[in-house]
């Protein structure tokens, strides 16, 4: 009898298993493009393993959520075609990504886009979704499964947010390839542990402890992977090519063939063949970022403030140090990095409380937990919120001094 599926080995779950109508997307140019953005962007210069990408994550996501998926079934919360639609939405949740992952991010944000949003255009409009749609599939309904917009808060919630495939995925993929001992998470508990309460995801509190240790894996890998300070900056040299580039290139038109072609090595190599002189600087930038002639850290501030600084006021900092260190503008890098300490909720909204479910005596019993009352999470809770000055090594002492002078006493 002939298969319906291909058994994919996987170094974080061994096999992930894919059905004939899901590797009919995979195998979509659209979606093997994944295969060229790298997952943590600059990461590897600093972790020389970690040169996974966006593909491979995908698939755990989907694998992941089709774990936490039979494990409503077998609670009676979902059917079995919920499954199905559960594995596409988790597989395509990261299809609208640019090159350099997140770092293609902080660019488009800035033009008021984000990934969701090329996301959607992609599903909705290519050979995608004619695709989900020739299978039996409502390319709409999982595209709002896969960006947090379905009326089930509780299927949106299984993709993204603090109890997610995605987080539990990228945790674990990312601590595995950057060699971090921070991510060692506990998912196949937490995925046997949820539950649904009026249309939210909940979990059963036997596996609340997990879920603390998942938080915290979560916070520790944001100060030693994520932003670290020489990992930032190989990624502020990405930065500022992309911006001063994007006006020659277009990196960030909302034009959809032109954006699917985007790689981290098209890009890469669009900066460093340029012979155009306004993009000189960009240029060497992007060199200088391929030969791993970074930046350099000269100072570092924890901000107490929820918000990262807008581009004005690191536009205006910037501004400031030149003028105190008589060193060029252009050889002045401002980075304010910040993210909450506890992951958003699909709907981008900070998580506050977890519903957890109790099982006692025959009976169970649902109670919204604030966040604020688990120790181990409370004591993160917050904004991780970091502001560095990064220049050459020729500049460092002179523009440490005046960076000193100018913000030390900024909260």
């Amino acid at each position: 009898m002939k298969k319906n599926y291909l058994d994919i080995i996987d170094p974080i779950h061994d096999f992930i298993r894919v059905y004939e109508h899901e590797l009919s997307i995979i195998d979509n140019p659209i979606f093997q493009r994944l295969r060229r953005i790298r997952q943590l962007s600059g990461a590897h210069l600093t972790y020389p393993a970690a040169q996974h990408t966006r593909f491979e994550h995908s698939l755990g996501v989907m694998h992941i959520a089709s774990q936490a998926g039979h494990a409503l079934n077998e609670k009676g919360i979902i059917k079995l075609d919920d499954i199905e639609i559960l594995r596409l939405s988790g597989l395509l949740h990261d299809i609208g990504h640019g090159p350099f992952s997140h770092l293609f991010e902080e660019i488009i944000q800035e033009k008021k886009i984000s990934h969701e949003d090329f996301g959607r255009k992609i599903i909705l409009n290519s050979d995608i979704g004619d695709n989900l749609s020739k299978n039996g599939f409502d390319k709409k309904l999982i595209t709002k499964i896969a960006f947090g917009n379905s009326k089930d808060q509780y299927m949106n919630e299984i993709v993204s947010g603090a109890l997610s495939a995605d987080m539990m995925d990228y945790l674990l993929r990312d601590g595995y390839f950057t060699g971090a001992e921070h991510a060692k998470i506990d998912h196949k508990r937490i995925t046997q542990s949820l539950d649904v309460h009026k249309k939210k995801l909940s979990l059963e509190r036997s596996a609340l402890y997990s879920f603390e240790s998942m938080m915290h894996s979560r916070y520790q890998m944001f100060k030693a992977v994520y932003f670290h300070k020489t990992v930032r900056a190989a990624e502020v040299m990405l930065l500022e090519a992309l911006r001063l580039s994007d006006d020659e290139f277009g990196f960030t038109t909302f034009n959809l063939n032109e954006f699917v072609n985007l790689t981290d090595e098209n890009v890469l190599s669009s900066l460093i063949s340029s012979n155009s002189t306004k993009l000189k600087h960009a240029k060497q930038l992007a060199i200088d970022y391929q030969n791993r002639k970074l930046l350099k850290c000269v100072f570092e501030r924890i901000l107490t403030g929820k918000t990262n600084l807008k581009k004005t006021k690191t536009n205006e900092l910037r501004t400031l140090i030149s003028q105190k260190s008589k060193v060029d503008e252009n050889e002045i890098f401002v980075d304010s990095s910040v993210t909450p300490s506890i992951p958003l909720a699909p709907s981008k909204n900070e998580s506050k409380s977890i519903i957890l479910i109790s099982n006692e005596n025959g009976k169970s019993s649902a109670k919204e937990m604030p966040i604020s009352e688990i120790p181990v999470v409370s004591a993160i809770s917050g904004f991780m919120n970091i502001l560095r000055i990064y220049t050459y090594q020729k500049n460092r002492k002179k523009v440490e001094i005046a960076a000193k002078s100018i913000i030390g006493d900024l909260k």
